[in-house]
């Protein structure tokens, strides 16, 4: 096992230039099974989520060759259906909840599909009858295997149908997406997620000759075509990661650029930062985070009641970042009620936070208040275990502004999502060093 030590308290300075969306590159490999022509995409992170979705699409039979650092070539032109039933699809898609989005490309392009019951984080339930009731409203028949944990779907026809989603669920949609693409007639979804990502796996979409309207709306209306053909995409700059970073230039008081960063497709991502008084600066397409050195304030609402952050389907808050914010609100001046509306065990990593010497009350699962030390009392160094992707390193945050020494175990959880997190952030000067345990 690899662990992260942390000597904390070090103000960092310089620039850094996010990778390439995890959640967007998940959806848009799964979309290069459904054309047999050439698919190029760039600003692929080398995360290991991402690597194991490459390392399953290549195990189907998608002939994949590397062309540079973060860019791709998969064809989709031979592709083994038999490795779906096989111990070793088993094995690995167990290990990646992305390799639920398999699914709708394969129903859609070979008449079946199937996946064992994903892995991922342990953050509470992710129910998958989103994704299994669309597809089954476009004609596909429905069947789980309880023993091996398969889920399975075929179908000999896809029709397009009116489709109202029970949640605005980000993969539920791209895979009802992906499969009506290729569907005979007119699909509509309502209540589909408009995350960016989702707009980006539209817009790859019809550049490989989909017909989708409504792009960046709840109301989705796509046209079904025969065939699909090749196409290069370049993935967003991931805004999970840039919460991160400004989370983290304020934290440690230290003076960031975040370089490149696609201000168009932040939502209010800088303007929720900014409720805890964190100063974000637009300089052409970059972020700039000044040093903090007097804090930060929470900004109340008007009528002077305590303010809430919570998350909600895109445009609102990203779930994703709601740790970032909460670690963060915890040296801000003033208090904050946080809310995770969508996974029960999403905050339960508060109790390492409160070891560090950080005011948390955990109402319920749900729900936390922080109480700000505004930079009074220092978060203490300790011994921690990442839960997840998201607090493991809202986590390593804390870490990095603590006095004295941490240890965070199970780091493999923040190399699911974050790129060399540890090389990066040295080069920023913090003092962090990869162990092996």
């Amino acid at each position: 096992m690899e662990s992260f030590t942390i000597e904390g308290g070090q103000p960092l300075k310089g620039s850094i230039k996010p990778q390439g969306a995890k959640n967007e590159a998940l959806q848009i490999l799964c979309a290069t099974l459904l054309t047999s022509e050439p698919v190029i995409v760039n600003n692929i992170p080398n995360i290991l989520d991402v690597n194991k979705l490459i390392q399953i699409l290549e195990n189907l039979g998608v002939e994949i060759s590397k062309i540079s650092e973060g860019s791709y070539r998969f064809r989709s032109n031979n592709i083994n259906l038999d490795y779906l039933s096989s111990q070793d699809f088993k094995d690995d898609g167990q290990k990646l909840r992305g390799s639920i989005m398999i699914v709708g490309p394969l129903l859609a392009r070979f008449g079946k599909g199937s996946v064992p019951r994903p892995g991922g984080d342990k953050i509470g339930r992710r129910r998958l009858d989103t994704h299994f009731d669309g597809l089954i409203k476009l004609g596909a028949k429905f069947s789980h295997n309880r023993e091996s944990s398969f889920y399975n779907v075929e179908a000999n026809e896809l029709k397009g149908t009116n489709i109202l989603l029970d949640e605005a669920s980000v993969t539920g949609t791209a895979n009802i997406v992906m499969t009506s693409v290729l569907a005979h007639g007119k699909t509509t979804i309502y209540n589909a997620a408009c995350e960016p990502y989702i707009q980006q796996l539209c817009k790859m979409l019809n550049k490989m000759g989909a017909k989708i309207e409504g792009i960046g709306s709840n109301y989705l209306i796509i046209y079904g075509v025969e065939k699909l053909n090749g196409t290069q995409h370049t993935i967003l700059p991931d805004m999970i990661e840039i919460g991160s970073w400004i989370g983290l230039a304020a934290m440690t008081k230290s003076e960031i650029t975040i370089k490149d960063v696609n201000w168009n497709q932040l939502g209010i991502i800088p303007a929720t930062f900014k409720k805890l008084g964190i100063n974000v600066e637009k300089s052409g397409d970059d972020i700039f985070i000044p040093a903090h050195k007097n804090g930060y304030e929470i900004t109340n609402y008007i009528d002077g009641s305590i303010l809430t952050i919570s998350d909600s389907p895109w445009p609102g808050f990203t779930p994703d970042l709601l740790s970032i914010i909460l670690v963060v609100a915890s040296q801000a001046r003033g208090s904050v009620l946080i809310h995770q509306k969508m996974f029960e065990s999403r905050l339960f990593f508060v109790d390492k936070l409160i070891d560090m010497g950080a005011k948390i009350i955990l109402c319920d699962p749900h729900r936390a208040t922080v109480i700000g030390h505004d930079f009074k009392s220092q978060l203490k160094g300790t011994t921690l275990t990442s839960p997840d992707i998201r607090a493991g390193v809202s986590l390593l945050i804390a870490a990095l502004s603590a006095s004295g020494k941490s240890t965070i175990h199970n780091t493999e959880q923040i190399d699911r999502g974050y790129e060399n997190i540890d090389g990066r952030l040295k080069k920023l000067g913090a003092k962090i060093k990869r162990v092996i345990t």
